[in-house]
């Protein structure tokens, strides 16, 4: 099968499409034909190694944790799929996406694809909108609560708007001037422009003295204490990517990843089938563009996410 690579820790460049053995699916595992994958920020952090000691990848190192596509074969002890089926899934670390097939484990991180889902709408949802989810459940909020979502364009961004906003808060983002339209379609009741404003003053401005939670997608560690002033006192940050446990004025902060607990990919699956839930997609490439796809991904400013499709 054909496979984007990386040989060893390295530069995006150095990414190279190989030929590698189909793999076979195991006990509990399904083979999966790619029809599509999304790229994600982890990607970059695995194929470099900037976090190689936490998160220890073997090379060649195939890169993508977003799946879609459809069941090839299944390995004993699997009841919930059968060759044929259209499934997405989210690979965490183990990724393996940008490449012809995968085998993923039989978990509730895959679910069924519908039907009023293209391979690449499904492509663009898992990591996202489950990271979003697991973000909001962490608040966790309350309808009429306030909410300042920093890195709000992007592709866990793009979703945490909108739950938030349905969750029932006001939501407050950030982005640059030209995203205001896009940011405001998904739910934000105000853009606010990272690049000319100082965004904790405003946010403090426009809720009378604070925020009552931070969702930080863009900064971590020191640099969190910048966002963390924008919520009010004894108000709460949530963040991906860590940083210190409390701030001034007791802010207090909660630290998550990427989740997907019994039946939450295929909730969400739902929503976006339906329409509840927007999936926007930036760009989209050919497999063959895949180490295109990934340079540009790492390079650009993004609005929503950027998919390969097969």
């Amino acid at each position: 099968m054909k496979a984007l690579i990386a040989r060893s820790y390295g530069p995006l460049e150095d990414l190279e499409f190989a030929d590698l053995p189909t793999p076979a699916p195991g006990p509990r595992q399904l083979l999966v034909r790619l029809q599509a994958t999304s790229l994600n920020a982890v990607d970059k952090v695995l194929v470099t190694g900037a976090m190689r000691d936490a998160l220890p990848v073997r090379h060649p190192f195939v890169p993508g944790v977003d799946v879609s596509g459809v069941v090839e074969a299944v390995g004993e002890d699997v009841t919930r799929f059968s060759a044929g089926d259209a499934v997405i899934a989210w690979n965490s670390v183990a990724a393996g996406a940008l490449a012809e097939y995968i085998v993923i484990a039989d978990a509730p991180s895959v679910a069924p694809r519908p039907a009023a889902l293209t391979a690449t709408q499904g492509a663009a949802l898992p990591t996202g909108a489950l990271t979003a989810a697991a973000l909001l459940d962490a608040l966790p909020a309350t309808e009429g609560d306030t909410a300042l979502i920093v890195g709000a364009a992007g592709g866990v961004g793009s979703f945490t708007v909108q739950l938030a906003r349905q969750a029932g808060l006001t939501v407050l983002a950030t982005g640059r001037a030209d995203d205001e339209p896009f940011l405001r379609r998904l739910g934000a009741d105000h853009v606010l422009d990272r690049r000319a404003v100082d965004v904790a003053e405003e946010a403090r401005r426009l809720t009378d003295g604070g925020v009552d939670a931070v969702i930080d997608l863009a900064n971590a560690g020191p640099a969190l204490a910048a966002t963390a002033a924008a919520a009010r006192t004894g108000g709460r940050l949530v963040s991906p990517l860590g940083g210190p446990s409390t701030f001034e004025r007791g802010v207090t902060a909660v630290y998550t990843g990427t989740r997907a607990p019994e039946g939450r990919l295929e909730e969400l699956a739902a929503r976006a089938a339906d329409g509840r839930l927007s999936v926007e997609i930036h760009a989209d490439y050919a497999f063959a563009q895949a180490d295109r796809a990934v340079l540009d991904f790492a390079s650009q400013h993004v609005r929503g996410k950027v998919t390969v499709t097969f």
